[in-house]
């Protein structure tokens, strides 16, 4: 995504079953789940790198012990800082005590952090300050074990008012802030109503079936609990992803499949999908239970995990990641006239590299069979060289563009700060025949389109191309995400600025004012989650109007060389990633009903003139 925008986060759950003699006989160490734990973390930290946390959960505690340990980091290596801190603390055990890796029994009341059960998160500042307190796992402690609990999650929700009012907690000035602390008060509020009821066996089924009800968002959240409980669960739509894998040594849930594959070495069909609405439950015996704590609903899982957020090292995000960029082959020749001879293809940013594999692909598939038609037509009096010439046809391929180190600018200027974000990227000079060929680039969203404006446009007309055409593996994005990607901002989308443009040309301004009247007074009767006022504003025109306006915008002011923009469609999108089919940052279709609150009240701040996100 040539726009950086911050998104996502990582969960990382693990439950040993068995004692830690059994890893150090078995793995040859009794760090073995720590370690793990840290591979897990560092196979998704692609998911967040704002900071990072640990939690764990020592079973079988003497009481006046401690039984319940986090740490947390945000430094610019957050999950590196975390496991060299616990490895600091075992080195210097080991320096009184040379054998002590031989004694688990013994090694386990010395060192903080060795735990049956063991949460990690990484973080991504969707919401909230980049302040350590803000990073997961948070905690809540108590004297009695059953009341103490962690939780982590990769999420946003979209009610955390209502829920402090529901459980008629009057929240600080760090609680309005982190939609983790309302999750944790709900759950932790319910946890000791729970276990007042009956102290001896905690009925944690029915803590989250009355818990996860009540929340409105997108999320996979982890939990311990200081009896030895250990928890993960989903919403009801699957919006956000999840992913575990049980044996007799271990039970483990991730936010993508590929992280639990390479750090247990498992098959992709021994890894299995936490469905939505469930919850993997871990008792205090290490017996596992996958209980419905809420109803199923329509399946909208996050599409942009599969075009961009997890990693592509997943064979199904691989593959369908290559569909979205086939599927835009027949778009792509059509806008080029069919001319591959004149044609150069390539992408921006590194992470659009696999759909530009499926472009060039379909591509590839086009010219074969139009050098087969040719062949044939021959027949008989077929000439060597010129069937040579016709076998060596190949769709032009280019490394064009390097994203050079991260650059910054101290300087306050616009003119001169724009002049330094034209090189964030570097061009391959000696690529294109100047004037003659046309340049398409791939990449995987179009967000602010400002990267390309001020930077990739610029950077590539150095070439001197006929033509550029950009390339989009996903629809425009129209509407903010409110469950977990920091896309919350109207005016911040160019496909909104492009409408916003179009209006005024043919006179329709008046339109936004209608529709912000239409906002407030939903919102004086507390119906703005009753719908999407915002889809009207897009009505007034086709997608290609809109795509022509995005082109405009993003072609800097007094460049000679034409720029087009060509997008996936919806329809497009869904064959590629048919389980994924959670569109509402492109369609405005939101599955639950605080995602029209959250665009009506972004739209509402656009016409009031706030920079502030709609959640």
């Amino acid at each position: 995504m040539s726009d950086a925008i911050k998104h996502e986060c990582g969960l990382a759950f693990l439950r040993l079953r068995k004692s830690f003699a059994h890893y150090q006989q078995k793995y040859g160490s009794v760090l073995w789940g720590l370690n793990k734990m840290y591979l897990l973390m560092e196979k998704q930290h692609n998911r967040g790198q704002d900071g990072a946390g640990v939690a764990t959960v020592k079973l079988n505690v003497e009481p006046g012990y401690p039984f319940l340990s986090r740490i947390r980091s945000n430094e610019s290596q957050p999950i590196a800082d975390i496991f060299k801190k616990i490895g600091e603390e075992f080195n210097d055990l080991q320096k009184y005590n040379n054998d002590i890796g031989q004694y688990p029994g013994l090694l386990k009341g010395h060192l903080s952090f060795l735990g049956e059960l063991l949460l990690g998160h990484l973080r991504y500042g969707t919401q909230g300050r980049n302040s350590v307190e803000f990073c997961h796992p948070f905690i809540k402690r108590h004297t009695i074990p059953a009341r103490n609990l962690a939780l982590a999650g990769n999420f946003n929700l979209v009610n955390t008012d209502e829920l402090f009012e529901q459980i008629g907690m009057e929240p600080g000035k760090f609680q309005k802030q982190s939609d983790l602390a309302a999750m944790m008060e709900v759950i932790h509020h319910h946890l000791v109503k729970a276990d007042e009821a009956n102290p001896q066996h905690l009925d944690i089924v029915s803590v989250l079936k009355t818990a996860l009800p009540l929340f409105d968002g997108g999320f996979h959240v982890g939990g311990l609990i200081g009896n030895g409980m250990g928890f993960v669960f989903r919403d009801a739509h699957g919006i956000r992803p999840s992913y575990y894998f049980i044996d007799d040594d271990i039970v483990v849930a991730a936010s993508e499949r590929a992280a639990i594959r390479t750090a247990f070495n498992v098959g992709e069909n021994e890894v299995q999908e936490l469905m939505p609405g469930q919850a993997l439950i871990v008792f205090e015996d290490g017996s596992v239970k996958i209980e419905q704590v809420v109803a199923a609903k329509e399946r909208k899982a996050c599409s942009f995990e599969r075009i961009y957020f997890s990693r592509g090292s997943d064979e199904k995000i691989y593959r369908e990641r290559s569909q979205l960029g086939y599927n835009l082959s027949k778009q792509v020749l059509d806008a080029v006239n069919y001319d591959l001879k004149n044609t150069i293809f390539s992408f921006i940013p590194n992470t659009a590299e696999v759909a530009f594999y499926g472009l060039t692909k379909g591509c590839e598939d086009y010219l074969n069979k139009i050098k087969l038609e040719r062949i044939l037509s021959w027949g008989n009096s077929v000439d060597p060289e010129k069937l040579e010439e016709m076998i060596k046809r190949r769709v032009r391929m280019e490394k064009i563009a390097i994203k050079d180190v991260k650059m910054r600018t101290f300087i306050t200027e616009d003119v001169n700060r724009n002049e330094m974000v034209q090189h964030v990227y570097d061009i391959t000079y000696g690529t294109v025949r100047r004037g003659e060929d046309t340049l398409v680039v791939i990449d995987d969203s179009i967000v602010r389109g400002t990267t390309l404006r001020e930077s990739i446009i610029r950077m590539l007309s150095r070439l001197d191309p006929k033509r550029i055409i950009v390339v989009s593996s996903a629809p425009q994005i129209r509407y903010p995400d409110c469950y977990g990607i920091d896309m919350s901002k109207m005016g911040d989308f160019v496909a909104f600025n492009a409408a916003v443009d179009l209006l005024k040309e043919r006179g329709n301004e008046c339109l936004l004012q209608t529709l912000y009247e239409q906002c407030r007074e939903l919102h004086a009767k507390n119906e703005l989650h009753t719908v999407n006022v915002v889809k009207q504003i897009y009505k007034s025109f086709t997608n290609d109007e809109i795509t022509q306006k995005i082109a405009e915008l993003i072609t800097p002011k007094g460049l000679p060389i034409p720029v087009d923009v060509i997008y996936q469609t919806i329809e497009s999108l869904h064959a590629a990633c048919p389980s994924n089919l959670g569109d509402w940052y492109f369609t405005g279709n939101y599955p639950t009903p605080g995602g029209n609150r959250v665009v009506n009240k972004a739209f509402m701040n656009y016409m009031e003139g706030r920079n502030e996100r709609g959640y």
